[in-house]
């Protein structure tokens, strides 16, 4: 069973949420938050596997803060997938940024959401279909950092995240966090389209 912490700032979207993913045998929801501080306090206190992010929350810190402060928590900290209406290069991008695991828009469909928290909860990065598509069709992309390709280079050979972990003495999650970023700014959703991707922009030789 998933365990998922439920974000937003509209008590009537947490509880709607709490009620579709109810449905599910697979996933249940702890606890819900409306804001970044109790998000936080939930993810400290209780075993949260994904947390479902809004990007508005109001007044204070926004949904890319939350994450930042979730992930900051380092290793063991729960994934979490953005949630939101709001589909702008700018707020995707910081939010992968910020070590978010996806970006979802809330016209996602029910199964489509169990889906994407399986994959989330299984280290995968999730993208709605028209959030890779606007990534890709940028006309200029963005710069990929110099871990973000040496991380590249080692899956076109072939390595799993834990072998490219050990190689480069990090941690699985700080590797699939770079690969995240990449994804994004690649526009792409998966370790061979990003490969093909950096191929075909003359990133990979």
């Amino acid at each position: 069973m998933i365990r998922v912490l439920v974000v937003d700032d509209h008590p009537v979207v947490r509880a709607g949420l709490r009620q579709l993913l109810e449905r599910s045998d697979r996933v249940t929801v702890v606890a819900e938050a409306g804001d970044a501080a109790g998000a936080l306090a939930v993810v400290r206190r209780e075993v949260v596997d994904v947390v479902l992010m809004d990007l508005r929350l109001g007044d204070g810190v926004d949904g890319v803060g939350a994450t930042a402060q979730i992930f900051a928590l380092g290793e063991g900290a729960p994934r979490v997938l953005i949630l939101t209406t709001f589909e702008t290069d700018a707020d995707i991008l910081r939010a992968v940024e910020a070590g978010a695991a996806g970006y979802l828009l809330k016209d996602v469909e029910s199964q489509e959401l169990i889906s994407a928290i399986e994959s989330a909860q299984h280290g995968e990065i999730v993208l709605a279909p028209g959030v890779a598509r606007r990534l890709a069709e940028r006309p200029v992309l963005p710069e990929l950092s110099a871990r973000e390709l040496e991380i590249l280079r080692l899956v076109e050979l072939g390595r799993a995240n834990r072998v490219i972990a050990e190689e480069l003495f990090i941690t699985e999650a700080t590797v699939k966090t770079h690969l995240a970023r990449a994804f994004a700014k690649l526009g792409v959703t998966s370790r061979t389209e990003a490969v093909a991707k950096a191929r075909e922009q003359g990133l990979l030789r």
